[in-house]
């Protein structure tokens, strides 16, 4: 099975509370920023939004939220959820590795992936960021998550590791990711950070960015 098709299987037969990324709070990482106003309220995208999770609490602290996600399953999810809590967002399917559709381009201020960019592999990785880029306004921010190569996540110290749900994902370094996002993006800072999850802490590459 591809990506997608894992993702439909995934969250069309696996209990929501037993998907180790679906936390339905953000991690405090992420609330510190917002609460702290490093991220004020405006149109924003979750991009791989999942269920929705992340979206539905920025949009209840004032943010215009959009999620985007290639599984069809995990937007039908978040859509009933906001329906169920009376919450104004919006989910659509898309493929954030095909060309952005024309009312998305440069239509917002504020894009994340939280822990999505590890499944994209660096094969695919110049398309995403530049997808990214389009969906920004000039200026607009940029929040990326995804593990480090220096994690002992899925026992090894491989870039390629498979996952208990049968996915593959990709350990990045710092400089392969200074490399990806530096022609697109002014680089504000990029770090690596002990980030808490459902199953415990892992390590993972933090970058803000602002679109040149």
């Amino acid at each position: 099975m591809n990506l997608r098709e894992q993702m439909e299987s995934i969250y069309g037969n696996t209990p929501l509370e037993d998907i180790p990324w679906n936390l339905e709070t953000p991690p405090s990482l992420f609330v510190a920023a917002v609460e702290s106003r490093e991220i004020a309220p405006c149109r924003a995208v979750d991009l791989g939004c999942g269920v929705g999770n992340y979206a539905i609490w920025l949009a209840r602290r004032g943010f215009d939220m959009t999620g985007l996600d290639f599984s069809r399953k995990a937007i039908q999810h978040a859509r009933a959820r906001a329906a169920l809590e009376n919450i104004n967002c919006r989910f659509e399917v898309a493929d954030l590795l095909d060309d952005p559709a024309a009312e998305f381009k440069d239509a917002f201020d504020f894009a994340y992936d939280w822990e999505l960019l590890h499944h994209i592999f660096p094969e695919d990785r110049l398309c995403f960021i530049e997808n990214v880029q389009t969906l920004l306004r000039p200026g607009g921010q940029y929040f990326s998550v995804c593990f480090s190569e220096e994690d002992a996540e899925f026992g090894g110290k491989g870039k390629y590791r498979k996952t208990p749900l049968g996915t593959t994902i990709y350990f990045s370094s710092e400089a392969e990711l200074t490399a990806l996002f530096k022609p697109y993006f002014e680089i504000l800072e990029l770090s690596t950070e002990s980030i808490a999850g459902k199953r415990g802490p892992h390590r993972a590459i933090v970058a803000w960015l602002k679109r040149i």
